[in-house]
Parts: structure tokens; sequence; C-alpha cells
């Protein structure tokens, strides 16, 4: 059976699945924020703990007060232009994610757009990286059931939805 991959968009800390990717460590604004509010101070006394997260690898912490049972944080790119690394790095994040929720039994996770932020990845760039990176890590890691990409907006849900209609799974 292959993973169900699919986007939505609603609010990341109200999801219960297996675990939440979060984009930083250290609860700054954006989606980072709004799970570090949703967890509670808890999280950020783990997160201190871990040492940092360098761009592109993840680590792994309870869920604390989520609905979500962990949270997976990896650090993704700033955008240079395209001309740093960005979506290697950018894809290495989503592929770390992958093998960590693997290798801890997790079955469903929910990925924000990483990056899209004020990061300032281009969105239509971010979902092609993301999607193709998830559906290739999926066929390594076969366990995992359901992907979901949390989109917070509108704008930014059509851009997933069109990117995973025109990629093979």
């Amino acid at each position: 059976m292959s993973a169900i991959v699919r986007a939505l968009q609603a609010d990341i800390t109200q999801l219960p699945v297996g675990a939440i990717v979060n984009a930083s460590l250290l609860g700054g604004g954006g989606v980072d924020g709004a799970i570090h509010r949703a967890a509670g101070p808890e999280l950020l006394r783990e997160c201190r703990r871990l040492a940092g997260c360098k761009t592109g690898e993840a680590k792994l912490t309870p869920g604390y007060r989520l609905p979500a049972q962990h949270i997976i944080h990896t650090v993704g790119p700033v955008w240079h232009g395209g001309s740093r690394g960005e979506p290697e790095l950018l894809a290495a994040c989503y592929r770390s994610a992958i093998q960590l929720a693997a290798a801890h039994g997790i079955l469903t996770l929910a990925f924000p757009s990483i990056s899209t932020g004020v990061y300032g990845y281009p969105i239509e760039l971010a979902a092609q990286v993301a999607v193709t990176t998830v559906r290739a890590a999926l066929h390594k890691y076969s366990a995992i059931q359901e992907v979901i990409f949390c989109c917070f907006s509108a704008q930014d849900l059509q851009v997933y939805q069109a990117v995973l209609a025109e990629s093979p799974p």
C-alpha cells in the first residue's frame, strides 16, 4: 500500500497526526511561533537541550500540548536566488524529516511549506521540491501511511494541489 499524499488548508497545530514538522527550533514567528505557543513552554525547554539544528537536518521532540504526538524540527534554507544550494538543502529537510519519522515508527505527518515565509523561498519552486522529495522518500520508507502538506493560505493550497496533480505518485 502506498502512502496518501495530500494538501489541505488548516492550522498545523490542530492536526491529530503522528508528527507535525516545524521549520525551526526556537519559537520565533510564523509557523514556528504558532507551534511553540500551542505546544507550551516545555517545548522551548526541550529545544534548547537539542543544541541547534543545521539546515537540512531534523530533530524530534514530543508534541506536548499538541494533538500531534511528536514534532520534527528542521531548518530550511534562506532563499538567495537558488544559486547557493537552496533546492538541495530544502530537499534534505524533507528527506531528513521522513527518515526520522520512519525511524521512530511515525505513520502520519504534516509539513508546513518550509522556507516560504520569512526565508523567502518562492512557493512554486518550494512546492515542487517538497512533493518530489517526499514522494521519492516514501518509496524507501513505505511504512509511512500519510503525508499532509498543510498550507496556511488558499493560494498556497492551490499551488500544492497543482503540483500534486502534475507529478506522478
